[in-house]
C-alpha cells in the first residue's frame, strides 16, 4: 500500500460512511426512499471491486485457470439472496417477483450476451465497476451497452424481441414457473434446502483445498484496515452482496420497482436523460389499486408515443456503484488508467453493443436474471444462465484461448 493511500484511509472511509448515513437520513425524514439507491449502489460497487467479481470472469476463468473460486462467489450470492427473500417475504415486506419462462428470449438473449461479455471484457455489472478502477476497455464497452439495449427495446430489434416474447410458459394459472410451482414445495423451504446444500458444499470445498498461510499476521495490520485495503475473496464478496440485495429489494420497492439488483436497464435509463425527451421519471411506489383506478378515469387517453419510464433508483444505484469501485480501488492503490491496445477497445466497443442487446432481450444480465433472477427461483433464468455460460466458454475458448492452441 502507498503512503497516501496509508494516510487517507481513515479519511476516505470516514466520509464514505458519513455520506451513505446521511442519504439514508434524509431518505427517511423525506420519504423519498430512492434516495437509498444511492448507499446501495456505493455498496455494490465497493463489493464487487474488492473482489473483481465479474460474471464474465467467473465464467471464463473456470476453463481457463480451473478456477471456481468467483463462480462460487455468484453462488453464495444467490443462496444468501434467497435465504433473506423468504426471510422478508414471511413478514410481509416485500412480494416475490419471480420473472416469466420466456424461454426463446432467454436463449437467444443468453447467447448473445455470453460471447459479448467476454468480448467487452466483462459483464454489465463488471463494466461498471472496472470503469470505476481506470479501466479503458471496459469504459468503451460502457459506451456501447446503452446502445445494443436501446436497439432492442427502442430501436430496430424491437419488432424481433417482441416476436421472441410470444414463446411464453406460464403455470396453469398464468403465474411465472418457479422452483416453487415445479416442485410444489413452498420457496421458504427451497430456500433452507439451498442453504444446507450451499454450507455442505463449503465444507467440501474446504477440505479439497486448504488454506494456505498468509506472510502477513493478522497483528500487523489492523482489521478494518486489512477489510477497506486489501482484496476479498469471492465468497467473502457474495455473502456481503446477497444481504446487501435484501436491503435493495426493499429500498426499490418503495421506489417503484419491485425487484432487487439489477443494472442494465439502469444504463440505459442515464443514457436515456441525455437523449431523450420527454420522459416519465419513477421515483416513488406507485398509487393504491383504487387510487390508480380514479387516475385511469379522470385521465384521458394515452398519445400515440407515450413518455419512456426512467427509474430513479437504477439510474442512482448504477452510478454510485462506479463511485463505490471507484473508492475500493483508491483504497486498494489499484486506479490505473493503462493504455490499451486500439483493436481491443474497438472490440470492448462492439462487444458492449452485443451484451447489451443481449441483456435487453432476456430482460437483464447476470445481476438481474442470475444473481437476483435465480434468488427468485425463476426456471427462465436459470435457462439463461446456461445460455450465458455455454456461449461464454465458447467465445473465451475461440478468442481468449485460439481454440485451445493457446496455453491457457
Amino acid at each position: 500500500m502507498s503512503a497516501a493511500t496509508e494516510n487517507n484511509w481513515k479519511s476516505i472511509t470516514f466520509v464514505s460512511f458519513v455520506a451513505m448515513m446521511v442519504m439514508v437520513i434524509i431518505s427517511s425524514a423525506t420519504g423519498l426512499w430512492v434516495l437509498t439507491a444511492i448507499p446501495v449502489g456505493f455498496l455494490f460497487g465497493f463489493f464487487l471491486e474488492k473482489a473483481d467479481l465479474c460474471g464474465s470472469s467467473a465464467f471464463s476463468e473456470m476453463i481457463m485457470m480451473k478456477d471456481r473460486q468467483k463462480f462460487w462467489g455468484l453462488c453464495v450470492i444467490i443462496v444468501v439472496s434467497m435465504i433473506g427473500f423468504a426471510g422478508l417475504s414471511a413478514l410481509g415486506w416485500i412480494k416475490l417477483a419471480p420473472k416469466p419462462l420466456i424461454w426463446a428470449n432467454y436463449i437467444v438473449g443468453g447467447i448473445a450476451f455470453g460471447v459479448g461479455i467476454v468480448l467487452a471484457g466483462g459483464c454489465v455489472s463488471g463494466c461498471l465497476f472496472k470503469t470505476g478502477q481506470g479501466n479503458l476497455n471496459s469504459m468503451a464497452g460502457l459506451i456501447g451497452i446503452p446502445l445494443g439495449v436501446a436497439a432492442v427495446l427502442n430501436g430496430p430489434l424491437q419488432g424481433f424481441n417482441k416476436y421472441l416474447e410470444q414463446f411464453i410458459i406460464n403455470n396453469s394459472d398464468g403465474s411465472a414457473m418457479t422452483f416453487s410451482s415445479v416442485t410444489g414445495l413452498p420457496y421458504w423451504q427451497l430456500a433452507g434446502l439451498f442453504g444446507i446444500a450451499a454450507v455442505l458444499v463449503a465444507g467440501v470445498l474446504k477440505r479439497m483445498k486448504p488454506g494456505h498461510s498468509s506472510s502477513i499476521t493478522k497483528d500487523e495490520i489492523p482489521l478494518l484496515q486489512r477489510v477497506l485495503t486489501r482484496s476479498w475473496k469471492p465468497w467473502q464478496a457474495g455473502i456481503a452482496i446477497g444481504i446487501l440485495a435484501c436491503f435493495a429489494y426493499l429500498s426499490s420497492a418503495a421506489s417503484g420497482r419491485n425487484y432487487p439488483l439489477g443494472v442494465t436497464h439502469g444504463v440505459l435509463h442515464a443514457q436515456l436523460l441525455v437523449t431523450d425527451a420527454p420522459l416519465k421519471h419513477v421515483y416513488a411506489s406507485q398509487a393504491s389499486p383504487a387510487d390508480t383506478q380514479k387516475q385511469a378515469i379522470a385521465k384521458p387517453a394515452k398519445p400515440e408515443n407515450p413518455a419512456k419510464k426512467v427509474s430513479w433508483w437504477l439510474i442512482l444505484e448504477v452510478v454510485f456503484l462506479v463511485a463505490g469501485a471507484f473508492t475500493s480501488a483508491k483504497l486498494s492503490n489499484k486506479i490505473k488508467f493503462l493504455p490499451r491496445p486500439p483493436e481491443q477497445t474497438v472490440t470492448a466497443f462492439f462487444g458492449g453493443i452485443l451484451l447489451g442487446a443481449g441483456a435487453a432481450i432476456a430482460g437483464g444480465c447476470v445481476v438481474g436474471n442470475i444473481m437476483s433472477g435465480v434468488a427468485l427461483m425463476s426456471v427462465g433464468n436459470v435457462l439463461f444462465l446456461v445460455a450465458v455460460v455455454l456461449a461464454n466458454w465458447a467465445t473465451t475458448w475461440f478468442y481468449l484461448m485460439g481454440g485451445g492452441l493457446l496455453k491457457s
